[in-house]
């Protein structure tokens, strides 16, 4: 069963680089082909998913690659294809428009863009996600983890001619390559501990090893994963990554790169509670995000923007799970998640595709203009404010159990961020919901557009099922996560009545703002100040060391590499004048003498034979005279 793992990562990740390098050459074949390659990726993991089959391939010495699929994975992949299948297939329809997308001034957005290169991208995306949550070991992680990252940087700046976009997808690629250095110290710690139990850096094996090295082994795994799943400090690159079109949006915020960090908190688990702290680091940050960014979803005035910020609360719950030790909790936020997510971001493409604007004020009425799109919408947006009977109402309950007997204080901020969920969920149907206003110049949105919606409707009612028994007792033994602590019946009424109570609140005060957003907007409308606050520490620190090495290279080591330059001249000078004109001399004087003693030795040469006898005896007498004196 390896071959099916093989193409299942190989499939989409050769496809995505063909289509890249075809390029413009393939636009008209390539929204099928890419759907193609989506709905066979999507057979192959629901195969992987029930067989569990483990590959492996030489790659360094005593680090083989190697790839596997148990029951987290298994569900991820499943999760992972299934809703890349979906996002193309709204892709095929936005991107096959004259205009598939627009920006606040209106102009149309990817006409002059290759469309190859977009379907590539996302193949391309898909398939390092893959790669991530099917590794058994840290380089094959790495190697995805770092191919999901500059792809979707490519993605946010697909339209890379606009600077603002351009310069979105900067900021986000390096405020998360700042948190992956993390998994980089992780991997060097590892290979630094383990010696022979743990040559191949296995993920299973990294809780073995010993301290030091184990407290750098989960500082690295908390920092890379906080970073990737856009959580305190790192949350605001998400705001960035809204530059991108809106099926990007979909994919990266739902099921591959922004969950990532939460899959691996998830799956090194044992890892956490092995280090003492790392559990409880995790737990808290997670708690503190839910809640926090959900203050910030509260304050926005822009549909995409709160769905960003929302998106960094609802991945807040999963790494609480984490934390905690809810593993079955947190997986089933994940999944349900994936599809709620998603479905809002293409709900919210849809709708800037048709009335040009993603401002909530002018999208009064917009579910009203388009009504399966909006009722898809309320779905998702219902799901996601917790209420009954949809799947993030029951999901997040089955993690905040896992919360409660962890911590009781754990618990309540869990129920906080639940509470703000309801809120700004609300506030985006208030907005889309109310009576329609005349939009002359709105377009229709195409049916093959609206049924992957209705797809992701479909899954968000359908997701509830997993989160009572049995088949949550069966999500647990795939899991291998037995013996996790089940919510009671109380606390599912509790969270319901909460969240009803507060979207009801959040409904009746509409468009007027809430008490707690008119004191908090001012600080958290712009993400809680954290990207200046990032420049203040982070950039600006940076800058000025650059500078002051700039200026060390001009005034310093300019100055020594010129004023060496000048005494090596004026050595130059110095040797021209002194030593090459003694060495001339004698080089002169040796010419003279050796020219001298060439004409005393051409002087006996005379060609005449008496002379030469005449030089002979005269040779042989002094000879003579020699031997005479010697003896």
């Amino acid at each position: 069963m390896s071959a099916v793992l093989w193409a299942l990562v190989a499939l989409p990740l050769g496809a995505g680089v063909l289509l890249l390098v075809v390029g413009r050459r393939a636009d008209r074949a390539a929204p099928g082909a890419a759907l193609a390659v989506a709905a066979i990726a999507l057979g192959l993991a629901v195969a992987a998913a029930f067989r569990h089959p483990s590959a492996r391939a030489p790659f360094l010495d005593g680090l083989p690659m190697r790839l596997t699929v148990d029951g987290l994975s298994g569900l991820l992949a499943v999760t992972v294809t299934a809703v890349t299948l979906v996002v193309l297939l709204f892709s095929a329809a936005e991107f096959g428009a004259p205009e598939s997308d627009r920006s606040k001034s209106g102009r149309s957005e990817p006409g002059g863009e290759a469309r190859a290169r977009f379907f590539g991208l996302m193949l391309l995306f898909a398939g390092s996600m893959l790669v991530t949550v099917t590794a058994a070991t840290l380089p094959v992680l790495l190697m995805g983890w770092e191919v999901m990252g500059a792809t979707s940087w490519a993605l946010i700046g697909y339209w890379w001619r606009d600077p603002e976009r351009t310069s979105a997808a900067d900021t986000a690629f390096l405020t998360t390559r700042t948190a992956d250095l993390g998994l980089y110290l992780a991997a060097g710690a590892a290979l630094a501990s383990g010696g022979g139990r743990n040559s191949s850096l296995s993920l299973d094996g990294l809780a073995r090893a010993e301290e030091p090295w184990l407290s750098f082994i989960t500082a690295g795994v908390v920092v890379a994963a906080l970073g990737k799943s856009a959580q305190l400090p790192f949350s605001f690159w998400l705001s960035k990554a809204m530059r991108g079109p809106s099926p990007v949006s979909a994919l990266l915020h739902s099921a591959t790169m922004v969950v990532a960090g939460a899959y691996l908190l998830l799956r090194t688990g044992p890892l956490l509670d092995a280090s003492g702290w790392g559990d409880d680091v995790v737990a808290w940050t997670g708690a503190a995000t839910a809640v926090l960014l959900g203050l910030v979803a509260v304050a926005q005035t822009d549909l995409k923007q709160l769905l960003a910020a929302s998106s960094c609360a609802q991945i807040g719950f999963m790494v609480l799970a984490a934390g905690a030790g809810a593993t079955t909790g947190g997986t089933l936020q994940l999944v349900a998640h994936a599809a709620a997510k998603s479905l809002l971001f293409l709900a919210a493409g849809a709708w800037l595709t048709a009335l040009g604007t993603q401002q909530l004020p002018a999208l009064l009425g917009a579910a009203r203009h388009h009504r399966t799109v909006g009722t898809a919408f309320t779905v998702a947006a219902l799901s996601q404010a917790g209420l009954p009977p949809l799947s993030l109402w029951a999901a997040k309950d089955v993690l905040l159990a896992g919360a409660l007997e962890h911590s009781p204080w754990l618990y309540a901020a869990g129920l906080a961020g639940a509470l703000l969920s309801a809120v700004y969920s609300a506030k985006a149907l208030w907005f889309v919901w109310r009576p329609a206003v005349a939009r002359p110049d709105a377009r229709r949105i195409p049916a093959v557009a609206v049924g992957p919606l209705v797809l992701l409707a479909l899954a968000c009612v359908a997701l509830v099922v997993p989160a009572f028994p049995p088949v949550r007792d069966s999500v647990s033994r795939v899991l291998a996560a037995s013996g996790q602590p089940a919510p009671h019946t109380r606390e599912f009424v509790l969270s319901a009545g909460l969240a009803l109570l507060a979207a009801a609140a959040a409904w009746g005060w509409g468009a007027r703002p809430l008490p707690l957003a008119a004191r908090v907007k001012s600080g958290f409308a712009d993400w809680l100040g954290l990207e200046r606050a990032a420049h203040v520490l982070l950039v600006a620190p940076t800058m000025r060391l650059a500078r002051a090495a700039a200026a060390f290279d001009d005034k310093v080591l300019d100055r020594a590499v010129d004023g060496s330059a000048s005494a090596t001249v004026r050595l130059a000078r110095w040797t021209d004048d002194v030593v090459e004109r003694s060495v001339d001399g004698t080089v002169g004087a040796v010419a003279a003498g050796t020219r001298a003693l060439g004409r005393w030795a051409r002087r006996p040469q005379t060609g005449q034979l008496h002379q030469y006898l005449v030089q002979a005896v005269a040779a042989f007498t002094v000879l003579a005279v020699l031997l005479v004196l010697v003896r």
